[in-house]
């Protein structure tokens, strides 16, 4: 017998999660303001105002996980996460339906050396209180007894129709041939999750007890550098060899001074002009899911962009 999920949000994540779980012969119900969604018969697309916590109850009812992959515009985080987070926390205690959050790596701020789901949530900025915060408030409800929730956490993504400095600065302009300037070390270790396999993770969270009441970091494939990665995609569209420099810090700062979205960067910097490294070893041993290889989820990514893969 089928099972109700109800999804908020039909971004990259919310959509892999909900054709994943449609595949599977699920029933979803996926939330959004204008009722987007991906097509498939299984899945039921939704208008609705998720910040309206009764509307949200009842389109929740009966339902055995609510997945929370909503994406307010990144320079409205401050204002717009806490009314929707404290709604979807409420759908979910009012109607017991499991709470499974989509979140980053924000809250830990600069570390060193790899994170992991125990790092300590010690970050001072704006948009990384917002996700401490929310965290905050479901482990309490769930330690409470009125929730079960738990979080699964990533790095940027890759995929169709990810967002990150990568998919949206820097590949675009490298696959048409552009040099493109990165505020960002070029040859910095870092990590990138595969959007499918955060969703399978949220799946699997949602319908497995033992993740309940602590986060866990999606599956994710071993770091690699913005040169590495502008370069293999490169490979792959039959593009010519990136040409990369690196963005002076004070450079990003004067364009943040008439660009909302260039602005909020400037809080994040740190995990670009430095290592920053996930460790996702504990969800892969609890789940058994093993991080998609990253030749196919690069791929993906760069097919998303409408570009042209392999050579002549």
């Amino acid at each position: 017998m089928s099972s109700l999920h109800v999804i908020v949000g039909a971004g990259p994540v919310g959509t892999a999660a909900a054709r994943l779980l449609a595949d599977r012969g699920e029933q979803v119900r996926v939330v959004t303001r204008r009722g987007t969604g991906p097509d498939h018969p299984g899945i039921e697309k939704v208008a609705a105002d998720a910040t309206d916590a009764p509307t949200l109850v009842e389109l929740t009812r009966g339902a055995t996980a609510l997945y929370n992959c909503a994406g307010p515009a990144y320079h409205r985080w401050v204002t717009d996460w806490p009314p929707l987070a404290a709604a979807i926390l409420a759908a979910a205690q009012t109607t017991g339906a499991v709470l499974v959050t989509t979140s980053n790596l924000y809250g830990y701020g600069p570390v060193d050396g790899a994170m992991t789901a125990e790092t300590p949530l010690r970050a001072t900025g704006a948009k990384a209180r917002v996700r401490i915060q929310m965290w905050r408030d479901a482990l309490a409800a769930h330690e409470a007894g009125r929730v079960r929730a738990t979080e699964v956490r990533s790095s940027d993504y890759l995929g169709a129709g990810s967002q990150s400095l990568l998919t949206l600065q820097v590949l675009p302009k490298t696959l048409t041939g552009a040099r493109v300037s990165v505020p960002a070390d070029l040859d910095a270790a870092h990590s990138w999750t595969y959007v499918g396999d955060v969703a399978r993770t949220l799946v699997a969270a949602a319908t497995d007890e033992r993740a309940w009441g602590r986060p866990w970091h999606a599956p994710t494939a071993p770091p690699q550098s913005i040169r590495d990665l502008a370069t293999r995609a490169a490979h792959l569209a039959g593009a010519p060899a990136p040409r990369l420099s690196v963005m002076p810090a004070p450079v990003l700062w004067l364009g943040g001074l008439g660009n909302p979205l260039v602005r909020e960067l400037r809080e994040t910097q740190y995990q670009f002009r430095r290592p920053f490294v996930l460790d996702s070893s504990a969800a892969t041993k609890a789940f058994g899911i093993e991080p998609s290889p990253l030749e196919a989820s690069l791929n993906e990514t760069v097919q998303g962009l409408g570009l042209r893969i392999g050579r002549d």
